[in-house]
């Protein structure tokens, strides 16, 4: 999505971000932003660029957690798989919102895990009648509870290191759990904030996402506050989408906060969505599997992306970089 999406579009795919606007739904962006998300709906699955193409799938042990993975484990040829839990935009509960990004992550031998069902694009469940996405309370403004929760993002590392340990699971014995990330979107970068106290965590990516700088508690059920940081213990990444990003002067504000961790700022002007559309997800997966390949496999070659005085994201006219400890 592009910077000029207004109301009814950042209620649907980002409801955190939404909580610090209170304007009317326009009905011609509405209509527009209808057809966006019914011409998407219709675009295939891809299996990303990485050497082990990656399809989605519900697993039935976790039926509500939708999962990407190589899909022939097979071929890993004695690499074992990173785990990257993800939590949607907008919390929301349709785990293939961000199925081209998470795909591509996939793609280069990640087990990555989102909650919800499949809500848009291939094999899209309906919703039972009455949880269709709302917008903001009209008299307080804030945004209705989560229809996730960080503990259901955190659930899916929970689930992929008990089938590296269970016999009889495809997954015995592939997962380095050593190899952890949480990541996010807009109120799932939220809970990628929150999730990331988890000591088994040994990085974190926000997107167009941070702590509400006012303090105030948006979003029904979730407290959040500036102290959230603390807690973070690992490298962390965020992406933004540029001032048109509604996330923006929190999440750069987050980063001018955390001085106990490294933290890098890459910042385009893409929006509040992103790239997350754009075919493989765009420049935000590429620099998402940079960052995973330098932080959980220690791939100097991929950290090259961000690190040095000549990186290769110092060079991209399209981005922007801050770096702190790194």
């Amino acid at each position: 999505m592009r910077t000029g999406l207004i109301a009814l579009g950042l209620v649907l795919l980002s409801g955190s971000a939404m909580a610090q606007v209170a304007q009317a739904p326009d009905p011609e962006a509405a209509r527009r932003f209808a057809e966006l998300r019914a011409a998407d709906a219709k675009r295939p699955d891809t299996p990303g660029t990485g050497p082990f193409a990656a399809i989605k799938e519900v697993d039935p042990a976790l039926p509500d957690h939708v999962v990407y993975r190589p899909a022939d484990l097979s071929k890993l040829g004695g690499k074992r798989l990173g785990v990257v839990v993800w939590g949607n935009g907008g919390c929301a509960d349709d785990g293939a919102s961000a199925r081209f990004h998470l795909a591509e992550i996939a793609s280069h031998g990640y087990l990555v895990v989102a909650p919800g069902k499949v809500r848009s694009g291939p094999g899209a469940v309906p919703r039972p009648a009455g949880s269709e996405p709302r917008g903001p309370d009209p008299v307080t403004g804030r945004l209705p509870a989560p229809a996730t929760t960080t503990q259901d993002v955190v659930k899916g590392l929970d689930w992929a290191l008990a089938e590296n340990a269970r016999d009889g699971s495809r997954y015995k014995g592939l997962i380095d759990p050593a190899q952890a990330a949480i990541a996010g979107h807009s109120c799932g970068g939220l809970q990628a904030i929150e999730g990331s106290a988890d000591k088994r965590f040994r990085t974190v990516i926000v997107h167009n996402s941070g702590v509400f700088n006012d303090g105030k508690q948006a979003i029904t059920g979730m407290t959040v506050d500036k102290s959230m940081l603390k807690a973070l213990h690992t490298p962390t990444l965020y992406v933004l989408g540029g001032k048109g990003d509604i996330a923006w002067p929190n999440g750069t504000d987050d980063v001018a906060r955390i001085d106990h961790v490294p933290v890098v700022l890459v910042d385009g002007d893409v929006g509040h969505g992103g790239t997350f559309r754009e075919e493989n997800g765009g420049d935000v997966a590429r620099f998402s599997v940079a960052w995973l390949n330098w932080q959980l496999r220690g791939d100097a070659e991929a950290g090259k992306m961000f690190a040095g005085a000549d990186c290769e994201l110092c060079k991209d006219p399209k981005w922007k970089i801050e770096r702190k400890g790194i």
